[in-house]
């Protein structure tokens, strides 16, 4: 019979290997979710503001995350001394939110993943002096390689959309939200930390209804209601990757995105990625497999 305790049986360092694993599997799953958000934002279209799609989102999210809050030691374990870091992690979380939701109102989905494949790189750089975290000399090698790859894929020299622009400042607010969950879940559960990012999201959002709302239709409705049930699982999965290993070894495996992204622009809009996209992704893709390996693959 197995036993209850996941590493119970297992070596310290063989332990610490498989949580890292669980991280970067779960980071994978999480960016995968974010996608299909993202679609559903695509999808309800740009005569709709942002901060509306957010608002329905984070609403739904909280209903969503009410149960698992409840199944892991009820209302009690929401306690937190931390308010204030709940809401800076709320404010990168919607300021991003808000960035991608305009940016994938106007270009296609590959192309804003395009753009927010730099969020390991913004990631690796700010762990350093805000999370004291130690970066050695093959990592910073795989993290170039892969800046290198994301410089294909931008295609330097052509016109940057405004979309673009959208993903870019989405991309820098997120990577500080990352960095924010990784320092919350030193002493919050993440079922804590996505409880009240959710919450006070949707309070900012709900502030901001009356200059932006527009009724929905029933399909749109259909189509928040889908954002906000992945993207609250989407959180989910990304606190605990964030809690089972460092934020470094981690966010590389947001590259992962560019191929969720070109698979649902073939499969919705008939969308081909250009060659330098597809050269590009399979760089930083291969990055992340390197890093894996190099965090996960030695076992005792």
């Amino acid at each position: 019979m197995p036993s209850s305790r996941p590493f119970a049986n297992s070596t310290p360092a063989a332990a610490g290997g498989r949580a890292v694993a669980a991280g970067i599997l779960l980071m994978i799953l999480a960016v995968g979710l974010f996608t299909v958000m993202n679609t559903f934002v695509k999808l309800i279209g740009p005569e709709y503001h942002p901060f509306e799609a957010v608002f329905f989102r984070n609403v739904v999210a909280v209903f969503l995350v009410i149960p698992f809050v409840l199944a892991s030691g009820g209302l009690g374990t929401l306690k937190t001394k931390r308010p204030f870091g709940h809401l800076l992690r709320a404010f990168a979380g919607i300021t991003s939110n808000v960035c991608f939701f305009a940016a994938y109102q106007r270009i296609a989905l590959a192309d804003g993943m395009v753009v927010s494949m730099a969020v390991p790189i913004f990631a690796t750089l700010l762990a350093i002096p805000l999370l004291g975290e130690k970066v050695g000399w093959r990592r910073w090698a795989a993290i170039l390689v892969g800046f290198i790859g994301v410089l294909i894929a931008l295609k330097p020299g052509g016109g940057i959309q405004t979309g673009s622009l959208f993903a870019l400042a989405g991309t820098l607010a997120w990577a500080l939200t990352i960095l924010f969950v990784k320092k919350l879940s030193s002493t919050e559960t993440p079922y804590t930390i996505v409880f009240y990012y959710m919450l006070t999201g949707a309070a900012i959002a709900a502030a901001v209804m009356p200059w932006v709302w527009v009724t929905p239709t029933p399909q749109v409705l259909l189509y928040y209601l889908g954002a906000g049930i992945v993207g609250g699982l989407a959180q989910i999965a990304m606190t605990f990757a964030l809690k089972l290993a460092p934020a470094s070894v981690v966010s590389p495996f947001e590259y992962t995105q560019i191929g969720w992204a070109v698979l649902f622009d073939l499969a919705l809009w008939g969308v081909s990625p250009s060659a330098a996209t597809l050269i590009g992704g399979a760089i930083v893709i291969a990055t992340g497999l390197y890093i894996f390996y190099r965090e996960a693959g030695p076992r005792r």
